[in-house]
């Protein structure tokens, strides 16, 4: 008997579904009491699912009441150990994971779910009213230590170099996209729970993870693959529309991206940047509940995915830190 039928392979489908509301991007979590929170996940089935994304779309509706629209596949995850502790334990679970985009409207319906800003499983992303206080406190000392841990000195200096790459230190520009490695970079130095559970040690013998709630399994790290891809994509294609309602002022719109992307943004400079790429178009219409004088109503230019092959939303334009 070969060892992929000993064991066993499955094939697993995880969903990131995001959403923003009020200010505050969120991820669809699923919540047990006692556990930690997971991303909505399921089987693949072959006889029954006729592609994976149909599989998806199937299970999801089924697990969290949602009809999803705009979805994409992220990356297939299969580190060892991802879903069971031993390796002899059952069959191995190779998941896909993916992003999709939503926007929440009315109770949930399913008690089980719940919106969790994303913030809260990785605080140090956001930007928007200042840097985060616990990268210059908590993490950076932390990654000094790993790299001075390193048992070469060209091991040691490559530790170096991503902490100043990832975390914008040493004069280097903090990089909104690159979520995913600096997840990474925590866990090998053991700073996350995750990393702890799946037996890495912390730095020290005092050292403590860094902040933020752990997830289930590894649906952290798909999560961060999610918020990159969203981060980056919406650059350069209008992905950030599927999020917004038919209609809705500029400061919405530009509270929408920052709140995706984690950084603040020129006022004036994003309205220009917004009317001069032609993604939007007045309506013709005020909003009602503004307060002050009333603000222009706009709406997205579909005609513009016709009209350029990369339309998206520029974040050359941000506010000075």
């Amino acid at each position: 008997m070969s060892a992929v039928a000993e064991h066993g392979v499955s094939i697993g489908l995880s969903a990131a579904i995001v959403s923003v509301a009020d200010e505050r991007p969120s991820v669809l979590v699923v919540q047990h009491p006692g556990a930690e929170d997971a991303l909505p996940f399921g089987p693949f089935d072959p006889l029954n699912h006729r592609t994976l994304d149909s599989g998806l779309r199937r299970w999801v509706g089924e697990q969290t009441k949602l009809e999803l629209g705009y979805a994409e596949q992220l990356y297939t995850f299969g580190d060892r150990g991802r879903h069971l502790p031993k390796p002899d334990e059952g069959a191995r679970v190779v998941s896909v994971g993916y992003l999709a985009l939503t926007r929440q409207a009315g109770e949930r319906k399913s008690p089980d779910t719940q919106w969790s800003d994303w913030y809260r499983y990785f605080p140090w992303e956001d930007w928007r009213d200042a840097k985060p206080a616990l990268i210059d406190s908590v993490i950076v000392p932390a990654l000094r230590q790993f790299a001075k841990l390193a048992t070469s000195g060209e091991s040691s200096e490559q530790r170096r170099e991503r902490t100043r790459l990832c975390f914008g230190i040493d004069g280097l520009a903090w990089d909104e996209e690159k979520v995913l490695e600096r997840y990474e970079l925590l866990y090998e130095a053991g700073l996350v729970r995750e990393a702890m559970r799946d037996g890495r040690k912390p730095i020290g013998p005092s050292a403590l993870p860094a902040p933020g709630a752990s997830m289930m399994f590894d649906h952290r790290r798909i999560l961060a693959t999610a918020i990159a891809r969203l981060r980056g994509k919406m650059k350069y294609r209008p992905v950030v529309f599927e999020l917004m309602p038919p209609s809705f002022t500029l400061l919405e719109l530009q509270r929408t991206v920052e709140a995706i992307s984690g950084i603040r943004l020129h006022k004036q400079n994003f309205r220009r940047l917004m009317e001069g790429q032609g993604l939007v178009e007045g309506t013709g219409k005020f909003s009602a509940h503004a307060r002050g004088r009333p603000a222009e109503l706009f709406r997205f230019r579909r005609e513009v995915l016709r009209e350029r092959p990369a339309p998206g939303v520029r974040l050359g334009a941000r506010k000075a830190s």
